[in-house]
Formats: structure tokens, sequence, C-alpha cells
């Protein structure tokens, strides 16, 4: 990957975590799922597993599980 693209996905994850964060502000979202998020889109790292759902190639999408249809 080119230097400015990495750079430009990198600054692109910065910004979804500031509208995740403002987006959990909003909602008054202050649970422990919310801060692990904001906490690994301000990271480098990367977790396969990081989804709370099986992965699309496993099967059951989101908006398949009941979990997504909680409010």
């Amino acid at each position: 990957m080119a230097d400015r693209t990495v750079a430009e996905l990198r600054q692109k994850i910065a910004q979804a975590r500031e509208v995740i964060a403002h987006l959990i502000d909003k909602a008054a979202v202050n649970g422990a799922e919310a801060h692990r998020a904001l906490e690994y889109f301000g990271s480098d790292a990367f977790d396969r597993d990081f989804l709370p759902w099986p992965h699309i190639e496993e099967g059951l999408r989101p908006e398949e599980l009941n979990a997504a249809n909680d409010d």
C-alpha cells in the first residue's frame, strides 16, 4: 500500500473513532462495550475477532442475531 493510502486510512479510522465517541455521548451510553470499541478503534492493533457476532463467512449476519434487534 502506498504511504499516502496508509496515512488516509489512519485518518479515516481516527474520524470513525470520533464519530463513535460522539454517538456514544449523545446516546448516553457509558458501558464497557462502548469503551472497548473506543479503545480498539483508537489503537493500531487489529483483532479479527473484535466483532461480537460471527463473521459473515461463518453464517449469521448481525441483523439476523437477536442481539442486533435489542432496543
